[in-house]
């Protein structure tokens, strides 16, 4: 709606500035996108775009590549100029998927659907037109389906809820349909959403993946910790003992601005440590808590390479691409695509052993709302992996997506259309994404291209 009113505007030399403007875009539409940009461009308009889309990147006339990783690991400029000229950047990820020196594998094999399926019958809220759902266990099953064709409708605000009431997890409302059945294979459904998982100071990446308690334990067996009496609860910044009692473990003080918004200040007292000076004497190789918790998870993993139990609590952060985030990062300060991989690592955070034993009687299915929103191709290739490793404990996925990669890689696909609002809400298509991509639907016909590019048949890189 924003850029219809910009063209609208007639305004002339303005800088645009679209964060990810695809979000939320089936690829069929990033077509129009383009256009309206160059629109905006030729009235004489400059448009600066922070994108991931590689047909975007591909039309664009100036490409500025950052990198070449993420947190401390970026920064730095890789790459200015046209886009056919980035090919041969060094260290740039984004030059290796544009030129197809790396690429998210199509499987060889998909998985069998002898698990069972989840039957949903008369789906009828917002736009669907009483439709009959059936949904394949234990494997990668994806909904697809333009913007607004009913996707989030049909699975998380029917399917879920409805899900969840019937294993008496949470008694949800769900949106009109007539029956569920098929639910005895599982006993539990989470939604890993982008909300955020906390607003306070002390909810970062270590104590929400409970890593904390290994790590305080640590320092609690350390010599200088046994003759002080030091327990594990000498390090926690949640209770009274060893943190800062002028902040109480935040590391700031909150400001009241009376009509305003507060304004944090780093505490005088710790100067933002969180602990008390006689805490912070207390090092395992040579680091204080306080300078373990300004560890990225990489740094940390490797540091605690001595300690297996701390390392299979933080593995997860780097499988799903968090391994930039410092360990005490308060979680108020991430992305919402940062907070739905922090919460699908945490239950990827259980030693393998124990998750092997429990997958048996545990039977999960996790729903996703386009995952990969913000993700660069290279991240995308982290995520699938993780969620590769649910299903290969034994776990089901419903995943809802507009990524051709994604898509690609699915075992089955439900496909919603034809069209969006009144014109979708309708099964246009369903099958394994060579099935899907023989039907004539806007998602068979994206997957299509995809499947073909894929096999070594795409075009030059400004297409």
């Amino acid at each position: 709606m924003t850029l219809t009113t910009a063209l609208g505007s007639g305004l002339v030399n303005t800088l645009y500035v679209l964060d990810e403007p695809s979000i939320g875009l089936h690829p069929q539409d990033s077509d129009r996108l383009i256009a309206i940009l160059r629109s905006l461009r030729d009235a004489g308009n400059s448009v600066v775009v922070v994108e991931h889309d590689q047909a975007i990147i591909r039309a664009a006339d100036q490409l500025v590549d950052i990198g070449p990783g993420a947190g401390e690991a970026g920064g730095q400029l890789l790459y200015n100029g046209p886009p056919e000229g980035i090919v041969g950047t060094p260290q740039s990820a984004t030059a290796d998927f544009l030129s197809g020196r790396r690429r998210i594998l199509v499987p060889e094999r998909r998985r069998p659907r002898d698990r069972g399926y989840l039957k949903l019958t008369g789906a009828r809220g917002h736009n669907l037109k009483g439709i009959d759902v059936s949904f394949p266990l234990g494997v990668f099953c994806v909904v697809t389906g333009v913007s607004g064709s009913g996707k989030s409708t049909l699975v998380e605000e029917t399917l879920y809820p409805a899900l969840r009431r019937r294993l008496g997890n949470e008694a949800l409302q769900a949106a009109p349909h007539a029956t569920l059945s098929g639910t005895s294979e599982l006993n539990e459904a989470v939604l890993v959403d982008q909300t955020p998982i906390g607003r306070s100071g002390r909810s970062n990446p270590v104590t929400y993946l409970k890593a904390f308690d290994e790590i305080r334990k640590t320092f609690a067996a350390t010599h200088d910790a046994k003759l002080r009496n030091y327990g594990a609860g000498q390090f926690s910044f949640n209770v009274e003992g060893g943190r800062c009692n002028s902040c109480e473990g935040n590391g700031f003080l909150a400001i009241d601005m009376q009509f305003l918004p507060d304004v944090m200040m780093r505490c005088p007292e710790c100067r933002g440590t969180r602990y008390r000076p006689e805490t912070l004497e207390i090092t395992y190789r040579g680091r204080n808590i306080a300078e373990v918790l300004e560890l990225t998870a990489r740094e940390a993993f490797a540091f605690f390479r001595h300690r297996p139990k701390v390392q299979a609590r933080l593995r997860p952060l780097l499988d799903v691409g968090l391994d930039y985030l410092r360990l005490g990062q308060p979680a108020s300060t991430l992305s919402g695509g940062e907070a739905q991989r922090l919460k699908l690592a945490s239950y990827l955070a259980t030693s393998p052993s124990a998750m092997t034993r429990s997958a048996s009687r545990s039977k999960t299915l996790f729903v996703l709302d386009e995952p990969t929103t913000g993700l660069h191709p290279a991240d995308t290739l982290k995520l699938l992996d993780a969620l590769n490793s649910l299903l290969d404990l034994g776990q089901s996925l419903i995943v809802i997506e507009h990524s051709p990669d994604v898509m690609a890689c699915a075992d089955w696909i439900i496909d919603l259309g034809p069209g969006a609002g009144d014109e979708g809400g309708r099964i246009v298509a369903e099958g394994t994404p060579e099935e899907v991509a023989r039907m004539d639907t806007a998602t068979g016909r994206v997957l299509a291209h995809w499947l073909e590019a894929k096999n070594g048949n795409s075009g030059p890189i400004n297409g």
